[in-house]
């Protein structure tokens, strides 16, 4: 067997826990990931994981030799980097994960047009509202949208803004009438949004040298889809709060009316998220300086 290889199995086996998952990501059966330990500990002289009919666990020797595998795998990802960098072309698979909507109208397109430029590019994107991890789910690059939790080993550029706007259907305020202040809002239904476990995202409002102000919008009305919240407030049904690129056309065709003209807008944040590593590969650097020089003209 080849050692580096079983030490990457290694490695992802006690990342997720067992040698299940490690098989299931890395497309093995899970004997075949038994037989990569066991490989290693033979090499060795020494054992690598107690197992049990219910649980593994590290030993000590296998907690130190993990330590000194993910820097030894490491390297050789840096290396070859290296050589890819020398070709000059990004190669390989580039594995992104994202947000559902915001992935499907603004960073696929990029991302599509990039593997075009270069045929030995590959693409394996997920779009999800769930949060993957970079780590246990093997992604090379993560967008995210909003606020983001720091979290060591990750690093984090943003790549755009997106101008948030408060509106509704014509024909929504003709009935309800139109708000003029903040403290108007309240007395309004509005269509939230809300993503799958998460409670109620509230709707913010910058506010000079101070934190955003936050109102949580009062509606019967709650979908996990930007375009349906979009469509459901042209049809009069409430007010929305919603990414500027995706309202504008709407705006322009009247078919929804800016409120709160005077209120400035609140800037969501959009980042690409990679993790720490001696040397960026060729296509996670590419990915995201295409994206940072695409998305901000989208957001406009």
């Amino acid at each position: 067997m080849d050692r580096l290889e079983s030490m990457a199995v290694f490695v992802r086996a006690v990342d997720l826990g067992s040698f299940a998952a490690a098989a299931t990501t890395l497309d093995l059966s899970a004997p075949m990931v038994g037989k990569h330990v066991r490989f290693l500990e033979e090499r060795l002289g020494m054992r690598l994981i107690n197992r049990t009919t219910r649980r593994q666990s590290l030993t000590d020797f296998g907690r130190a030799y993990y330590e000194r595998c993910r820097l030894v795998l490491a390297e050789a990802e840096a290396a070859d980097a290296l050589a890819a960098d020398q070709l000059s072309e990004p190669r390989g698979k580039l594995r992104v994960t994202m947000p559902a909507h915001f992935g499907r109208h603004c960073v696929t397109p990029v991302l599509l047009k990039l593997a075009g430029q270069y045929p030995m590019l590959e693409l394996d994107l997920s779009l999800s509202d769930r949060f993957a991890d970079l780590a246990e789910d093997g992604f090379d690059l993560a967008i995210r949208t909003g606020g983001l939790d720091d979290k060591a080993g990750v690093i984090a550029r943003r790549v755009a803004r997106q101008d948030m706007v408060v509106c509704a259907a014509p024909s929504y305020l003709e009935i309800h009438g139109e708000p003029r202040r903040m403290d108007d809002l309240a007395d309004h239904q509005a269509i939230v949004y809300r993503r799958p476990g998460m409670i109620v995202q509230p709707w913010l409002f910058p506010r000079e040298r101070q934190t955003a102000l936050e109102l949580i919008p009062n509606g019967r009305l709650r979908l996990d889809d930007l375009d349906a919240i979009a469509d459901a407030a042209v049809d009069g049904m409430g007010l929305a709060w919603l990414p500027y690129w995706l309202a504008r056309e709407r705006i322009q065709a009247g078919t929804l009316v800016e409120l709160l003209p005077d209120q400035p807008r609140y800037p969501y944040d959009c980042h690409a998220l990679w993790l720490r590593t001696p040397h960026l590969s060729l296509k996670v650097r590419l990915a995201v300086d295409v994206l940072a020089a695409a998305l901000p003209k989208m957001m406009a």
